[in-house]
């Protein structure tokens, strides 16, 4: 016998039916649900007689909306056929107006039609039926209503007038969704006829904004669009990713640079940043970065050992030429050995911490330090590469070695000398100089960001803190040069400080770092409150090319002689120069190559949060 076929039973998964079954919707005569959000449909229903470029993109980049553009092509004849019909009832009104102001909109609407008829008969511009409709949502009543003034505004401002779409929200919903085809009832009431010429021009796609196609949000743009940005792109006018910040206190440089060190770091971009007022260390442990305290606190302290050399990278490929211009010094990588490359990194050094010494005194000293090498079992040829930091010489080697060169002289000009570079060397080796530059170098960082926190450098005189700005200057280009492979970023904040107008080493340094990071897969983003300072006639040659170099310009508000030296510096139109005058927190010009164009950094509370409550709030 055949036994019964069991059914078997089907238990539904419930959790897999929720999340694909359809929202619910429910349509009233003025608004409608869907799901948990409300909205409303409006329908353009008038359009002004003069349009700007454009125009469209106003309606279409407006935010928590969706729009819906609908353009049927039609045969000119019947269009010209009611152009003309309109000229002779607009001159009828003209000849028999009694009020002034009649008159007045009777002549300007016939000229409307004889401009509009000669377009489109002698010109043979073709003409089509417009529908345009918007759908503001929010999840709120009160997130809807502001979104429907925002559309209401922002459709007066072009010159249009609009209306809810009554007991069609069901209708004008199909018709802004894209699974959905037009709507006849929705087309009665919203089609115009328009020139193609007024679609072309008011193309909501032609966006003044920015967008690479890769990278991440950086800001919105004016017509609150997302500007979209790669700044390892490379084009035409996109050379190098430097960028510079500029920009009076409390515009919001701070924020908009920890933005973008977020962004970066997101993107895998490894990260230093140099602190001097200690407002990115909350940033960095979110991120899980290292700090490093460059003040000299203590015995303790991170010391970047002056006489470590550090071994040059190779400038350009095998089959690239050599650009002198571009290297920190002639010749680097190339014939000069690593050791004659650092003898000029601290002839640098030297002429910042010690300004007053003389040029007698300092061949004398160099050539002690040559010696010291030597002593040391470091020559010309010597391959630094597989030399650990203890196998360098610190400041004390080389105070002792100057101590043993005066014992043993007995050259009365030279003894005198030897003793002026030994009390010139001592708050380097016994006083509290010794906790920044005296001792093997510690300055070690694992993670892919890494903050300086140079805050305790404030307090310093003018040389102390221009020889520790120039000290980490040499760490980061070698963290910025040792692998090709991996996108470095050098945060320069308050970058004014690096300035000395009477050693202005330093900053030539910097700006070499800048024309050569391109070839690394680095950059340098210079933070600093006005372009005066690197402008000084002290400095303006190296300076200026500080805000020249960057394909990246983001320019916050400013006034006075500072606007004037940016109007100046990159030739600003009127309108960009209101737009920094204006000083609207969160607002700034942004340069991208040769584009220009205006943005706001509208972040949200949470990220804000996240960069902690030191500066940039």
């Amino acid at each position: 016998m055949f036994k019964k076929k069991q059914e078997l039973e089907i238990i539904p998964n419930n959790p897999l039916i929720n999340a694909i079954a359809p929202i619910g919707m429910e349509f009233a005569r003025n608004y409608l649900f869907i799901g948990e959000n409300k909205a409303k449909v409006y329908g353009i229903t008038k359009y002004p007689n003069k349009v700007d470029y454009g125009y469209l993109s106003k309606l279409t980049n407006i935010q928590n909306t969706y729009t819906s553009i609908y353009y049927t092509p039609i045969d000119a004849t019947d269009f010209v056929n009611a152009l003309s019909n309109n000229i002779q009832t607009q001159g009828m009104i003209v000849e028999t107006a009694r009020e002034a102001i009649d008159k007045q909109r009777a002549e300007a609407a016939q000229e409307d039609s004889k401009r509009m008829m000669k377009q489109v008969d002698q010109n043979s511009e073709s003409v089509g039926k417009l529908s345009i409709c918007i759908m503001p949502i929010g999840d709120s009543d009160e997130k809807l209503d502001r979104s429907c003034k925002d559309v209401q505004t922002k459709i007066a401002t072009i010159g249009c007038k609009a209306r809810i779409l009554p007991a069609l929200q069901k209708e004008g919903f199909k018709q802004i969704s894209p699974f959905y085809s037009s709507s006849k009832d929705v087309l009665k009431v919203t089609q115009k006829v328009v020139p193609l010429a007024s679609v072309i021009g008011g193309f909501p796609f032609a966006s003044s904004g920015l967008n690479d196609n890769d990278g991440y949000i950086l800001a919105r743009d004016s017509n609150g669009g997302l500007v979209i940005f790669d700044s390892w792109k490379r084009s035409n006018d996109r050379t190098n990713s430097n960028m510079v910040i500029m920009g009076i206190a409390g515009q919001g440089k701070s924020t908009a640079i920890k933005h973008i060190i977020k962004q970066e770091w997101l993107n895998g971009t490894k990260i230093i940043i140099i602190d001097p007022e200690a407002e990115y260390k909350r940033l960095t442990k979110n991120l899980g970065g290292d700090i490093i305290d460059a003040g000299g606190s203590g015995k303790n302290s991170n010391i970047i050992n002056p006489l470590e050399v550090k071994e040059p990278p190779k400038d350009v490929d095998d089959d690239e030429e050599a650009n002198d211009e571009d290297m920190l010094y002639k010749d680097e990588g190339y014939g000069t050995g690593a050791l004659a490359l650092h003898l000029k990194t601290l002839d640098v050094f030297f002429s910042l911490y010690l300004p007053e010494i003389t040029q007698l005194q300092s061949a004398i000293l160099k050539k002690c330090i040559i010696e010291l090498y030597d002593s040391f079992g470091i020559s010309w040829d010597t391959e630094i590469e597989y030399l650990d930091s203890e196998d360098f010489p610190i400041i004390t080697d080389l105070y002792k070695f100057i101590e043993n060169k005066l014992s043993q002289e007995k050259d009365q000009e030279l003894i005198k000398t030897y003793k002026v570079l030994l009390s010139l060397l001592y708050n380097l080796v016994f006083g509290d100089d010794q906790f920044l530059f005296n001792g093997y170098s510690n300055f070690k960082s694992t993670s892919r960001i890494t903050c300086i926190d140079t805050s305790a450098t404030q307090t310093f005189y003018d040389k102390l803190k221009a020889t520790q700005y120039f000290n980490i200057l040499t760490w980061a280009w070698q963290q910025m040069s040792q692998d090709r492979t991996q996108k470095v970023m050098l945060v320069c904040d308050e970058a004014y400080l690096m300035i000395d107008k009477h050693t202005p080493q330093s900053l030539i340094y910097l700006r070499n770092i800048e024309k050569r990071s391109r070839k690394y897969e680095s950059f340098i983003a210079v933070i600093s409150h006005s372009v005066v300072d690197f402008l000084a006639d002290e400095v303006k040659q190296y300076g200026q090319a500080l805000m020249d170099i960057p394909t990246y310009k983001i320019i916050f508000g400013a006034d006075g002689k500072n606007l004037e030296e940016t109007k100046s510096l990159y030739n600003l139109t009127a309108s960009e120069e209101e737009l920094l005058l204006r000083k609207k927190r969160g607002n700034a010009l942004f340069m991208c190559g040769s584009k220009k164009m205006k943005i706001t950094f509208d972040l949200s509370p949470e990220e804000i949060a996240f960069f902690g409550k030191a500066g940039g709030r």
